[in-house]
């Protein structure tokens, strides 16, 4: 069965809806919203003059986060930056929580309360969580997950003494672990109503501080501006080519598949950026969006009449995994590359040389 019952998607939706306005059922739950939003400003400030115990690595830390629940394109910008760091001269490791209920993105057991564990290419996505396994296929970093981050980074240096630059995959509230710099990714829903859990979709307020704010959107209106708060880089996400989940690298334009039957299938926080790419490239298609993180072991493609059915490479390294959908033939992949601002990569190579190492 899936991980995610019909009933906890369908309030997972309801939410994500409601958080989009201040309706009958966000106005309800603000009450809590300001208990939430004291609860977490008293937690940070416990952090910030240490008297809740925090680990500081001998290398600077990058972490890479959101104040939006869900998905707004963390993996894809990690996958950029690492690229970027090493392009620079840097040796980047890369450490996640995996993926594990309470930090932000949904788990399986073993990934969020096991020692560290380093991500291989073998390596079983429900073990290690799908958005570590392909950010270690895709930069070919060392990667480690572990619920304790400082743990996780710890058990990565050890393991490889040449990396001088650690980027954490989300845990922007993870305090537990000092970082040097921090990047806070928003998409084009922006703060959504503006308030936090649970009247809302964020964890923390617009005005928290930090380092970069990038917006992964097609533009940058002055509206989305406004609500993101400070002076925001924006990220957009290429993807012109599929190839057949069974022969990975061999590439087909996706303008090739038009014309086709074509069913468009993703897990991923935000379906619909998905679906809008594929759009862009001129294809028509029906629409099978999926709970974050979906296991696929209910097999949602069984009784799916198509020429080929287009997911997401976070959902694929699940998908190749699994014994009687690893080589159907209808299932390609649509790989993507954040695509930034040079300036932005200069930036922040600039502040981790400037970072003073223990």
């Amino acid at each position: 069965m899936s991980s995610t019952s019909p009933s906890s998607s369908s309030l997972e939706s309801r939410l994500q809806r409601a958080w989009q306005r201040r309706g009958a059922l966000a106005c309800a739950l603000w009450p809590l919203s300001l208990l939430f939003r004291l609860v977490a400003g008293v937690r940070a400030l416990l952090f910030r003059f240490g008297l809740l115990g925090s680990t500081r690595l001998p290398v600077p830390v990058i972490v890479v986060g959101n104040i939006f629940i869900g998905g707004t394109g963390k993996t894809p910008l990690t996958i950029w930056l690492a690229d970027a760091l090493r392009a620079a001269g840097f040796t980047p490791g890369i450490i996640s929580r995996g993926h594990g209920g309470g930090g932000g993105d949904s788990a399986s057991p073993s990934a969020s309360h096991s020692a560290p564990r380093a991500v291989t290419l073998e390596s079983s996505a429900r073990d290690v969580g799908d958005e570590p396994l392909l950010i270690a296929r895709r930069t070919g970093c060392p990667v480690v997950v572990g619920r304790d981050r400082g743990a996780a980074g710890r058990a990565l240096l050890a393991a490889h003494p040449d990396v001088d630059v650690i980027l954490t995959d989300d845990g922007l509230q993870h305090y537990a672990l000092r970082r040097d710099i921090e990047i806070m990714l928003f998409d084009g829903r922006g703060t959504g109503n503006g308030w936090l859990l649970p009247a809302g979709p964020l964890r923390e307020a617009p005005s928290r501080r930090r380092d970069f704010t990038i917006v992964n959107a097609p533009e940058l209106t002055p509206a989305l501006r406004q609500a993101v708060g400070g002076i925001p880089f924006r990220m957009q996400l290429a993807g012109e080519f599929a190839e057949p989940l069974a022969r990975p690298g061999e590439r087909v334009p996706l303008a090739s598949l038009r014309g086709k039957r074509i069913v468009a299938a993703c897990g991923i926080g935000n379906p619909q950026r998905f679906f809008t790419l594929l759009r862009g490239a001129g294809l028509a298609f029906a629409e099978l969006p999926l709970p974050d993180h979906h296991d696929f072991l209910d097999q949602p493609f069984a009784a799916i009449e198509a020429d080929c059915i287009l997911i997401t490479e976070k959902d694929a390294v699940k998908c190749a995994q699994i014994e009687n959908l690893k080589n159907d033939p209808r299932l390609w992949v649509v790989p993507v590359t954040a695509q930034l601002d040079a300036a932005l990569a200069e930036q922040i190579v600039e502040k981790c040389r400037g970072c003073s190492t223990a």
